[in-house]
């Protein structure tokens, strides 16, 4: 790693190594208390194993450790610890927590906890993470609480809503021969496909969620809960590849146009552009994405100041028009409509979608009231008659995936993505894109071949459809459902932005949004950061990159490690190859580039390199 965390993460913290643990052919890591990448021969078996904590709003405890004990023996590990979890008002919930594991294949997680005093919390217990890449759409068993046994299997597209439910073991195989049985005590379990927020894993949590929520722990009850993984099976163990080994580039057919690339702009960013147009020329995006909400307060002056910075920089627009929906319809969006000529916005499209459908809408809770989609649409498109109509949602694929729009009536569908719902460490973030393609395989599936668009999409959190607020971030940590994320600010968000750009390049979008300009969702630098205030942060290379390359036709291409490194490949009108090459890791990665003008390319941590 470069001795510069400032720049790779824009903020000077660095998460702590993990500590490797072994038994036998069993490796797992610890952190923070909880295991990750839990591999058997190599192969990873579960992406987790955690015991969590959440608020009323779905955000997660930090819990404080302490008398962690490791005990690595030659074919055995045993981790030990204390913890508490202590809420700002005052309530405090105490566990001890034990993880044995042993060299055939045995590993035990077990966790009592004791509240202090009455605890509040939408979920405590045991989360399990099953990997996507090689298992979606594979086969299980699946035990159920009431002992019966079901053959079945992981859904490949994205499942709306939980696949199993009263789980009290899945068994899959990790390679010919050998299985692995998760097994769960001390409550009821269900999974959901945490592919629908980007997460690449499915998840196996504790507590259904048609139970009510938040609920109490009482005061001085213990609740016990264990996870059991056993590895069996005489399979042979492939043999381990080494990350020494250089990493390999193919390239395949032309496929698909490469999308125009957006930028979002709020009514309190535009000063930013129109004082940097120079800057917003040689980021060179085609479209402009204008957000307006009503419910915060934006009229006529918003709109005003859209039409100078569209006259200014001439190019698409797109009005993100949330819709109140608390009177008349057609009243609420013709004068929408009345303020837009008002202010001289000249707009190619607009985009509309009801205030409450922002908020998620969870299994077993009551629809919120809205009017039928039909009727915002029309009313939309009488409003508008003259221009491109989109809807879905201005939050998450999930939420298109519960709620799924009459497209019938639309010019194109969208939907953003946010990496940090569930988790925000580096490794979880960058995982997130190997769902990407999953999502818009399940977009495709449902709305075929609609145009279609994604965006915004940013590390950060916009808003919280789970919640009554993003989570404040003054101090720059990397925190789930935060408003904003330090990476955005490093060479972290400019490899997350080629590789999400790559992993979606496939589905043919017609537009793609994964910054704004300026704010903590721009490629312009605010104070404090890596390089100086209004200067171009390093997510700028990756952006402009990508509008240069909007229109191209895309070509296929994968890297031998996916996990390590990523490629967009593109070929231009004159047929000319351009490849951008993502380093996802904070190591040095060595990339086999046979056929471009130099063989290998050593290519530092989060590195983006145009090749071409």
């Amino acid at each position: 790693m470069t001795a510069d965390a400032f720049l790779l993460y824009g903020t000077p913290s660095v998460e702590a190594e993990p500590i490797r643990l072994r038994a036998g052919a069993l490796t797992a890591d610890l952190v923070n208390g909880n295991l990750r990448t839990i591999r058997h021969g190599g192969i990873e078996v579960l992406r987790a194993i955690a015991y969590i904590v959440r608020d009323r709003d779905w955000g997660t405890y930090e819990p404080v450790l302490s008398d962690l004990t490791v005990d690595q023996g030659a074919d055995t590990f045993s981790v030990s610890y204390s913890a508490s979890c202590i809420v700002p008002e005052g309530s405090r919930l105490d566990f001890r927590a034990t993880i044995e594991a042993s060299a055939d294949g045995q590993l035990v997680f077990d966790v009592s906890a004791l509240p202090e005093s009455d605890f509040e919390t939408n979920r405590c217990g045991f989360c399990i993470l099953h990997p996507i890449a090689g298992l979606a759409g594979s086969p299980v068993t699946v035990e159920h609480t009431d002992g019966s046994v079901m053959e079945t299997k992981l859904p490949h597209l994205i499942a709306p809503w939980q696949p199993f439910k009263n789980l009290r073991a899945i068994s899959h195989e990790v390679r010919p021969g050998v299985v692995a049985e998760c097994r769960m005590e001390g409550d009821a379990f269900e999974m959901e496909d945490q592919r629908n927020w980007s997460d690449a894993s499915y998840k196996t949590y504790v507590r259904p969620l048609a139970l009510p929520w938040p609920y109490v722990l009482p005061a001085g009850e213990t609740l016990r809960k264990t996870i059991s993984l056993r590895v069996t099976g005489d399979g042979k163990v492939p043999a381990a590849a080494t990350a020494a080994e250089h990493i390999r580039v193919e390239l395949g057919e032309a496929g698909p146009l490469l999308p125009d690339i957006g930028v979002i702009i709020y009514p309190d960013e535009v000063d930013a552009p129109l004082e940097n147009l120079q800057m917003l020329s040689a980021l060179g995006p085609q479209q402009l994405m204008f957000h307006y909400d009503p419910t915060c307060g934006h009229g006529l002056g918003a709109l005003q100041s859209y039409a100078r910075l569209a006259a200014a920089y001439p190019v698409e627009t797109t009005l993100e028009c949330v819709v109140s929906c608390v009177g008349d319809l057609d009243a609420e969006l013709s004068g929408v409509a009345d303020m837009v000529r008002q202010a001289g916005l000249k707009l190619s499209a607009i985009a509309v979608s009801p205030s409450v459908d922002r908020q998620s809408t969870p299994p077993g809770s009551a629809w919120p009231q809205c009017p039928p989609l039909e009727d915002v649409y029309a009313a939309a498109r009488r409003a508008f008659p003259d221009i491109r109509l989109g809807g879905g949602m201005f939050s998450y694929f999930t939420e298109l995936n519960r709620k799924r729009v009459p497209a019938d009536l639309l010019d194109f569908v969208t939907h953003c993505t946010c990496p940090i719902v569930h988790a925000a460490d580096d490794l979880s973030v960058m995982q997130s894109l190997e769902a990407l393609p999953f999502i818009t395989a399940s977009v495709r599936a449902i709305f075929g071949a609609k145009p279609y668009r994604i965006g915004p999409s940013t590390i950060a959190m916009r808003q919280n459809p789970y919640g009554g607020a993003t989570k404040a971030n003054p101090h720059r940590q990397r925190i789930a459902m935060a408003d904003r994320d330090p990476r955005h600010a490093g060479l972290f968000a400019a490899a997350w932005t080629i590789g999400y750009a790559a992993r979606v390049a496939p589905a043919g979008l017609e537009m793609l949004t994964l910054s704004g300009f300026a704010g903590p969702f721009g490629v312009l630098a605010a104070s404090g950061e890596p390089v100086g205030e209004g200067e171009p942060r390093p997510i700028f290379q990756a952006v402009r990159g990508l509008c240069e390359l909007a229109g191209h036709r895309h070509v296929a291409a994968r890297t031998s490690d996916e996990t390590r490194v990523l490629t967009l490949a593109a070929r231009s009108p004159s047929g000319k190859t351009v490849m951008w090459l993502a380093n996802l890791t904070a190591s040095d990665v060595t990339v086999d580039i046979s056929g471009f003008e130099r063989r290998h390319l050593v290519m530092t941590p989060y590195a983006i390199t145009r090749i071409g």
